[in-house]
């Protein structure tokens, strides 16, 4: 993990969700299996208690930019973990991985 910027800080890892610039084509079934593949993906891993909580973006301009997830783990892990989403696997995803630092306490996930 990196260095607080100041004392009295904390992290999480967030992944970026973000829909590639040429993303993978599949037909509407295979696109519903991969969504619900990579939905039951991130309750595994809430279930697990490395993510703290996941979900889509909305009411926003950028398209590009599809969703988020916070861990409760260091950038590597993260990446790790993100990689092995069956969506960015699949190529309809892909993911950016990078620590957000905020005041002690400010921030509580279930």
């Amino acid at each position: 993990m990196s260095t607080p910027p100041r004392p009295g800080m904390e992290s999480l890892t967030l992944v970026l969700l973000r829909r590639p610039a040429a993303p993978t084509a599949f037909a509407d079934d295979e696109a519903d299996r991969i969504q619900q593949a990579h939905l039951d993906f991130l309750d595994g891993k809430r279930a697990a208690g490395v993510m703290g909580a996941a979900g889509p973006f909305r009411d926003h301009d950028d398209q590009v930019l599809r969703g988020l997830c916070a861990y409760r783990t260091g950038v590597e892990e993260a990446r790790k973990r993100a990689a092995e989403d069956p969506a960015v696997r699949a190529g309809m995803l892909e993911a950016e991985v990078i620590t957000w630092w905020f005041r002690a306490g400010e921030v509580r996930l279930a």
